[in-house]
């Protein structure tokens, strides 16, 4: 398990751990959220004139004054909230002001010395950690100084990364939660805290831009460990990587995998006849046959060392047979029954899932790309971006191998790398609760 870092100047707090929601004020969430939302707007704007003396501040005394820090932290809190309300993490309200007790907050550390140096280079530096904030897709927020060309470029910051992220893994966990809890009342534990956890990074961002810290954010999943668990599945990540990378073959990743991917088009042909005779057979006798299970599993034991060398989340060069004993590999349960409804309607069912792990993919290439930058420089990966990509590449292969019927254990989101066991003839959940 990733060990939990040490406490963060900037940092999530979760307050409850209630998955109720009311049906109707989600059924008109967006709605709902207009006047916050314009209210958040004209709020960033000021922010942003605030962060840029802050930058000034910063060049000339080495730190932020108390007053305007404390404007800058209730803004970044304020958008948090805001956040959560709109994209499902929360059910109360936000209003028109910071709430001390809502139920998804920001902590943030007093004023401290910063380097001068950072602070002069600080949109250059934040970039990276905006670049992932954007594909995480958990922050509200944004304004602009009104003068374009200032370093601290609020209105390029508005347009590129901060408003809605409408493609990133927060909107698409809500849009899937909006659809269930408007059918059960709750949202499903997983995907809330997949976007708490989004949430928390992208106000790590938004803080670091703006001056509130000097400590660059932390993608490291370990940070959600506090308010998410991770039930036992019979599709489990293994992580034993050391994070080391040689620089030379992090410089041609891509070159050096080309025979992996042309085997593994080939592979991916086989593999979807096998799939429709497991599919046929589970119909059948309600369970897929030990070989067919044994031929899938290698299979999806494969793409996820292949995902992971090619994302730099693993260090070696892997083989081409799907053997356990990769430096990121998975733990496959062997075959057991399966409901033959939940197995005639799998590719159905398979469908939010599918949306979800694309998301979730899109956060593996950015991690992958910033991690490729760094490696190159440093010799070793960033191990909250290693940890990101994990988590990332084991939901996209419990999808695969729920489509693949090695599991009907639907996939489940949560942000956390390796959790508590659970005893594993715990009965599987149903479908939400898989989320």
């Amino acid at each position: 398990m990733a060990a939990i870092p040490s406490e963060r100047p900037i940092r999530l707090v979760v307050r409850g751990d209630e998955l109720g929601r009311s049906r109707l004020t989600t059924f008109f969430r967006l709605l709902l959220a207009l006047p916050v939302l314009v209210w958040l707007f004209l709020r960033g704007i000021a922010a942003f004139v605030v962060g840029f003396v802050n930058w000034l501040a910063v060049l000339i005394q080495g730190e932020v004054p108390d007053s305007l820090h404390d404007f800058v932290a209730a803004y970044v809190r304020y958008a948090a909230q805001v956040s959560a309300y709109v994209f499902l993490a929360a059910d109360p309200y936000p209003w028109f002001r910071v709430q001390a007790d809502y139920p998804v907050d920001v902590e943030i550390d007093p004023p401290a010395r910063q380097s001068r140096w950072t602070g002069f280079f600080r949109l250059l530096l934040a970039l990276p950690a905006l670049l992932l904030a954007a594909s995480l897709g958990g922050g509200l927020g944004g304004g602009s100084s009104g003068t374009s060309g200032s370093t601290q470029g609020g209105e390029e910051y508005w347009a590129a990364s901060w408003g809605l992220s409408a493609g990133g893994v927060a909107s698409v966990a809500a849009l899937l939660a909006w659809f269930f809890i408007v059918a059960l009342g709750r949202a499903p534990r997983g995907i809330r805290d997949l976007v708490r956890y989004a949430i928390g990074y992208s106000a790590q961002a938004l803080g670091y831009l703006l001056l509130l810290s000097g400590r660059y954010p932390t993608s490291d999943p370990a940070l959600a460990e506090p308010y998410s668990e991770l039930p036992r599945h019979p599709v489990r990540m293994v992580v034993a990587d050391d994070l080391g990378r040689s620089r030379l073959t992090v410089l041609f990743r891509l070159l050096l995998a080309i025979p992996h991917f042309v085997w593994f088009a080939l592979w991916s042909i086989a593999v979807v006849l096998a799939a429709l005779a497991a599919w046929l057979v589970a119909l059948a006798r309600g369970r897929v046959p030990s070989g067919l299970h044994g031929f899938l599993g290698a299979y999806v034991r494969y793409a996820v060392h292949l995902q992971a060398y090619v994302f730099v989340v693993g260090r070696r060069f892997p083989g081409f047979t799907g053997r356990p004993g990769y430096g990121i590999d998975v733990e496959l349960d062997p075959p057991v029954p399966q409901r033959r409804l939940v197995t005639l309607f799998r590719l159905l069912l398979a469908l939010p899932a599918l949306l979800l792990a694309g998301a979730l993919w899109g956060a593996l290439f950015v991690a992958g790309f910033l991690g490729w930058w760094y490696a190159l420089v440093r010799g070793r990966m960033p191990e909250g971006l290693r940890n990101l990509g994990a988590i990332s590449i084991r939901y996209g292969e419990q999808t695969s191998a729920y489509l693949l019927l090695l599991t009907d254990r639907y996939p489940y989101a949560a942000p956390v790398l390796q959790g508590r066991p659970e005893p594993a003839a715990a009965p599987p959940p149903v479908l939400g609760d898989a989320f």
